[in-house]
């Protein structure tokens, strides 16, 4: 699991939200269990989730589930 905390900074570092924005799709996806954070051609999302999982091990340890 991760800090809501970093679901934002997450949202927003790779995401391009601002931080009213990440919260946002923070909380839908707590609440819903899913949210869409962008909308991407295959090439650019693939490479936004690498990302993302890089970051989520490096920082935290743990994944985070991301998909495109």
């Amino acid at each position: 699991y991760t800090t809501r905390e970093f679901v934002v900074h997450v949202l927003m570092e790779y995401f391009d939200k601002t931080e009213t924005e990440a919260t946002h799709v923070m909380l839908t996806v707590h609440y819903k269990g899913r949210g869409i954070a962008g909308v991407y051609s295959k090439d650019q999302a693939e490479t936004k989730v690498d990302q993302v999982h890089h970051a989520a091990e490096a920082v935290i340890g743990h994944p985070l589930l991301v998909q495109r």
